[in-house]
């Protein structure tokens, strides 16, 4: 959903330590009203210390937070009635059933016990978990648990909704369903602020990105705008038998006009402001005892935006996300 002209997040000047580390520094951005606003962003740059700050959770060392007109800064919990918190580690009771967590939840947002009682039930059929409504929450799987999280991060429909990592550690199956429903209930009106290290989310699901490096934004758009730096650029990627880096030596030294980089052993990226030329590139590299197993045009992605401005590999990313897929359960 685009979003309104009114903002109902606003941050200015917001920072925080950590014994003598600094999480977050001065940090300045806006959400709109019903938008769906992206924070990407890798491991440690300080997305959840962010979250935590606006959802009242850690105190901001300085700067001011503004939700939907409460100052948030001088009273942190004034606005919690009107925000849905998806924190990164679930934070509902193992020895309560599904159905048992939401109640629970609708109770502590004030919910009377028929309309809780209600809702929980709506949101479990709706998240497909109704089949376990009455199993305890230690034996969910994670991708069941992630969905059971959201779930009672809405159980009092919240027009703000912090979501940190939604997808992180679960299956596939599981992570398309959540994106499914995140992009639901902004197309409902909810506005989001969503945290995320998985580049693609980012660009799936939202309307403008903010990106932060070492707890400060270094760039914030929309996500056609961000596009928009891939225009004119040709990119031709290559997965050769071993010895990228010396390869891209070559092909400096051949083809000075084109821009070559490694992205793994035995993967090259070629990239030039003119189209290039395929067979050529293809005849260097095994003139020069390479062994060349693909060679494919391919049109440039957030990911290689996010490279860009960030200067953070792509590499650096993936090894968090493969990481993250190493966990997931069933």
């Amino acid at each position: 959903m685009s979003g309104g002209s009114e903002p109902v997040i606003q941050v200015e000047g917001l920072a925080k330590h950590f014994d003598g580390v600094q999480a977050v520094a001065d940090v300045d951005f806006e959400v709109r009203e019903g938008e769906l606003f992206g924070f990407l962003g890798p491991n440690g740059a300080g997305k959840t210390t962010t979250i935590n700050m606006l959802t009242g959770l850690a105190r901001p060392d300085s700067g001011t937070i503004g939700i939907a007109g409460i100052d948030c800064s001088k009273k942190p919990k004034a606005a919690q009635h009107l925000m849905g918190v998806v924190p990164d580690e679930s934070n509902l009771y193992p020895e309560l059933s599904g159905f048992e967590n939401l109640s629970f939840c609708g109770a502590l947002y004030g919910m009377d016990r028929r309309d809780r009682r209600e809702r929980a039930g709506e949101l479990l059929e709706r998240f497909g978990l109704d089949a376990a409504a009455e199993r305890k929450f230690a034996g969910y799987s994670k991708g069941m648990k992630r969905k059971l999280t959201i779930a009672a991060g809405i159980i009092h429909s919240p027009p703000i909704l912090f979501l940190d990592e939604p997808t992180t550690g679960i299956d596939v199956a599981s992570a398309r369903q959540i994106r499914r429903l995140i992009a639901d209930l902004n197309a409902a009106g909810t506005t989001i602020f969503l945290t995320t290290h998985y580049i693609e989310e980012a660009e799936r699901l939202c309307g403008r990105i903010a990106f932060i490096v070492e707890g400060r934004i270094v760039r914030i758009d929309a996500v056609g705008n961000l596009m928009r730096l891939t225009e004119g650029r040709h990119v031709v990627r290559l997965s050769v038998s071993g010895g990228a880096a010396g390869l891209c030596e070559a092909i400096a030294a051949e083809m000075p006009h084109l821009a070559c980089t490694t992205t793994g052993d035995g993967d090259i990226r070629v990239e030039s402001t003119e189209p290039v030329r395929v067979g050529p590139l293809v005849r260097l590299l095994e003139d020069s005892g390479a062994e060349v197993f693909e060679a494919r045009r391919v049109r440039e992605s957030l990911e290689d935006v996010f490279v860009r401005i960030t200067g953070i590999e792509a590499g650096a990313m993936k090894q968090e996300k493969d990481r993250a897929k190493a966990g997931a359960g069933a």
